[in-house]
C-alpha cells in the first residue's frame, strides 16, 4: 500500500476515534438526563443504544488490527495505532458505565438524596472525557497532565459524595421506627446511589485512561499509565 494511502488510512482512525467519543458521550449524557428525570424512555434509549457503541468498537478494533498488518509501521505509527486501540477500549467501558445509569435510573427514587449532586459531577467526568479527546486530536501532551490534575478532583467529590449518603442513611435508620421509613426501600436507594458515584468516578478513571495513552503516544513518556 502506498505510504500515502497509510497515512490517509492512519488519519481516519483518528477520526472513527473521535466519532465514537461523541457517541458514547452522548449516551453518557442520556444516562444522566435519565437520573435526573427519572425518564423511562430516555432510560431504555441509552441501554438500546449499548449495541451501537459495541459495534464501533469492533469495527475500530478491526481497523487497527488491519492497520498493522498492512505494513510495519515506523515507531510513531505504531504508537498512535495501539493508543487508539487502548482509547476505544476505554470508550466502549464508558459506553458500559452509560448502560448502567439507564439502568440505575428505572427503580431510582428521584430526590431522595438531593444533598448529593450527581449531575454537577456527572458533568464533569463528560468535561474530562471531551478533554482528553481534543488532546488526543491535537497530541497535546499538557492537556494530558491537566486532566490527570482534574481526575483528583473528581476522586475528592465522589468520596465526599458516597460519605454523605452513609450518613445520611444512619440518620435515616435511627428515625425509621417513628417516621415509618422504609428501611428495605431506603436501603436499596443507597445502593443504587453508592453504585452511581462509582460509576460515575469510573468515566474519570477512564479519561485519566485516555490522556495517559495519548501522552505516550505523542512523547513516549509512560508517566501517566498506571
Amino acid at each position: 500500500m502506498p505510504r500515502e494511502s497509510y497515512q490517509e488510512r492512519l488519519e481516519t482512525l483518528r477520526e472513527d476515534v473521535l466519532y465514537m467519543s461523541e457517541v458514547v458521550l452522548e449516551r453518557f449524557r442520556l444516562g444522566l438526563n435519565a437520573l435526573e428525570q427519572k425518564d423511562e424512555e430516555i432510560a431504555w434509549e441509552v441501554i438500546d443504544g449499548d449495541d451501537e457503541v459495541n459495534q464501533l468498537y469492533l469495527d475500530l478494533e478491526q481497523d487497527c488490527i488491519d492497520l498493522l498488518a498492512l505494513q510495519q509501521p515506523v515507531a510513531s505509527d505504531l504508537r498512535f495505532i495501539a493508543a487508539s486501540f487502548k482509547i476505544i477500549t476505554d470508550l466502549e467501558r464508558v459506553g458500559d458505565l452509560a448502560t448502567n445509569l439507564g439502568e440505575y435510573s428505572m427503580d431510582a427514587e428521584r430526590d431522595v438524596f438531593p444533598e448529593v449532586d450527581i449531575q454537577d459531577i456527572g458533568t464533569a467526568v463528560v468535561e474530562m472525557i471531551e478533554d482528553a479527546m481534543v488532546a488526543y486530536s491535537e497530541e497535546d501532551p499538557e492537556q494530558c497532565y491537566a486532566i490527570a490534575e482534574t481526575d483528583d478532583v473528581i476522586d475528592e467529590q465522589c468520596e465526599d459524595a458516597s460519605e454523605a449518603v452513609v450518613r445520611d442513611l444512619i440518620e435515616r435508620q435511627i428515625d425509621a421506627d417513628s417516621s415509618g421509613t422504609d428501611i428495605e426501600q431506603l436501603m436499596a436507594d443507597v445502593s443504587r446511589l453508592l453504585l452511581t458515584i462509582r460509576d460515575i468516578e469510573r468515566v474519570g478513571d477512564h479519561a485519566v485512561n485516555i490522556a495517559a495513552r495519548t501522552l505516550y503516544m505523542v512523547e513516549n513518556d509512560d508517566d501517566l499509565i498506571y
